[in-house]
């Protein structure tokens, strides 16, 4: 390799920084504040043409001026509509004459998440993509102990795992439920865990209001209060109760969030048929129409305030009544509503690496594959479930997240397309290989090996005989040994003592104010 470091080649062009293209090639490499994430070089995968985006447009319009939205159990939701020039009829919400899109307009085409580490801070929008684990579950799984009830001690661990996986650029919010905690104090220890176990941006509580505060104000301890009046340090997680309707829980943490300039992910979730139209255009329409609401909601609260727009869309089996995921159906709709997204000017959030499957099988690798993909190429700018998500979002695997961890790293290099320049094209390495010859050994092979191609660290590419010799071990397998290896090794992030010591009193403040809820 020495004759690599020399400053041209025998042609006198210039020799390739290896040590520069590797640090550029690495997770975060050559970023600063507010960049880091999956850069896009790519362009956006538009299916649809002027003619069937307009009519969707239409019908979204026609949803929010003539049908109008349900804002129940909320009345300070409703004096904001009121002032905003809404029509309201009880509970019934209309936007006329394009209020909606007027709204919609001063949200900011893209904001900096800030972490608690600047270097780990994401821009949300653009060409940019953030992808943050599965959220939600209830149960975990794992080759060990099987499924079960999720733990407080699972949860640190996910939350581990995510800082300690590269591809990941988010904490992600609950991550799994931690049930072994009261239902009315767990997002203390869920909120603690993120900011301390991580110091990548992070998902708050969003399912109370004074839980969507508490998040508010542990944000302010590890950040400062003046801090957060100019600058997103949190997100919440809100989903429409679609068809059309928002309850308090919902509009109460949004009207937290924006008045404090936090940023709130606006998510219709919608099962086609169930929540939605069974027809894929109807479903879209419907939830361009509900996550527009949220966010020109977010805007009447306070204009400027960050959000993103969602859409979280599913078949399901008509059957059973079942979810299904990565069928053709929601990937086609993951590729419409980038080009609406990108239409209104706002960020756009979907899902992952979904799947219904139980297990990190074969029907999990592909349906996950198949809706991550087209999240990817559609134009998400934040994935949530990028990683770890099975039977339908009930479980958090930990065998899967780390699996899907590996192909989140293919796709950030899949986004950065491949370049044309002199190295791209390998002028140089025609000077030293004669025709008949190899390129193994040569100069631009070895200015390039150690990133030339994307290292799939869980894929199995030896030869039969050396994957017998080492145990004959599936994906799964592989998996568990490398996330049980990365916990081994973990260790916990820098935290200013004085931060750290004001949220443990807030938390067990929080705490001792309260008895025990389990429900």
């Amino acid at each position: 390799m020495a004759e690599a470091e020399a400053p041209t080649t025998r042609a006198g062009r210039p020799r390739i920084d290896r040590a520069a293209r590797r640090a550029a090639a690495a997770p975060g490499g050559g970023g600063t504040a507010g960049t880091a994430g999956a850069g896009r070089k790519i362009p956006y995968f538009d299916l649809l043409d002027e003619a069937g985006l307009q009519r969707i447009e239409r019908q979204a319009n026609r949803l929010l001026e003539q049908v109008g939205l349900e804002f129940r159990d909320d009345a300070e939701a409703l004096r904001i509509w009121r002032a905003a020039g809404a029509e309201v009829a009880g509970v019934r919400v209309r936007l006329p004459g394009g209020l909606a899109r007027r709204l919609c307009a001063l949200a900011p085409e893209r904001f900096v998440q800030h972490a608690r580490n600047p270097a780990r801070s994401v821009t949300i929008g653009g060409p940019n993509t953030v992808f943050a684990p599965a959220y939600g579950s209830p149960f975990v799984r794992c080759l060990e102990q099987g499924r079960r009830y999720g733990t407080l001690a699972d949860f640190e661990n996910f939350v581990k795992l995510a800082w300690r996986l590269p591809w990941l650029h988010h904490s992600g919010g609950t991550v799994c439920e931690p049930c072994d905690q009261p239902v009315n104090k767990r997002h203390l220890d869920m909120l603690y865990a993120h900011l301390r176990w991580s110091d990548k941006p992070f998902l708050g509580s969003i399912t109370a209001l004074e839980r969507a505060e508490d998040t508010i104000e542990m944000a302010r301890l590890a950040f400062g209060a003046g801090f957060l009046e100019a600058h997103c340090v949190v997100l919440g997680n809100v989903n429409v109760n679609s068809p059309l309707m928002y309850d308090k829980v919902a509009t109460e943490a949004m009207r937290v969030y924006a008045a404090a300039n936090q940023g709130i992910l606006v998510v219709p979730f919608i099962l086609g048929g169930a929540m939605g139209p069974v027809t894929t255009a109807g479903a879209l329409a419907q939830a361009l129409a509900e996550a527009m609401a949220g966010v020109a909601f977010c805007q009447a609260v306070r204009p400027g305030a960050p959000v993103v727009l969602g859409s979280f869309l599913s078949s399901m089996s008509l059957r059973s009544g079942a979810p299904t995921f990565g069928m053709p159906e929601p990937v086609l709709s993951n590729y419409a509503v980038g080009q609406l997204a990108r239409r209104l000017r706002l960020p756009l959030r979907c899902g992952g690496a979904l799947t219904a499957s139980k297990i990190p099988d074969a029907q999990a690798a592909y349906e996950s594959a198949d809706s991550l993909h087209s999240t990817v190429l559609g134009g998400a700018n934040y994935v949530l479930h990028a990683a770890g998500w099975l039977e339908s979002g009930l479980t958090m695997g930990y065998e899967k997240l780390v699996l899907d961890a590996d192909r989140l790293g293919a796709m950030q290099v899949l986004l950065k397309g491949f370049p044309t320049d002199d190295n791209g094209l390998a002028v140089e390495a025609y000077d030293e290989v004669a025709p008949g010859g190899h390129f193994l050994g040569c100069s631009h092979t070895l200015a390039n090996y150690e990133t030339a191609f994307y290292d799939a660290r869980l894929s199995d590419s030896e030869s039969v005989e050396q994957w017998e010799e080492q145990g004959s071990k599936d994906a799964a397998t592989r998996a568990l040994a490398r996330w049980k290896a990365l916990l081994a090794d973990y260790e916990p992030p820098p935290i200013d003592p004085g931060v750290d010591e004001a949220l443990r009193d807030f938390v067990a403040r929080r705490k001792a104010a309260v008895p025990d809820a389990w429900h």
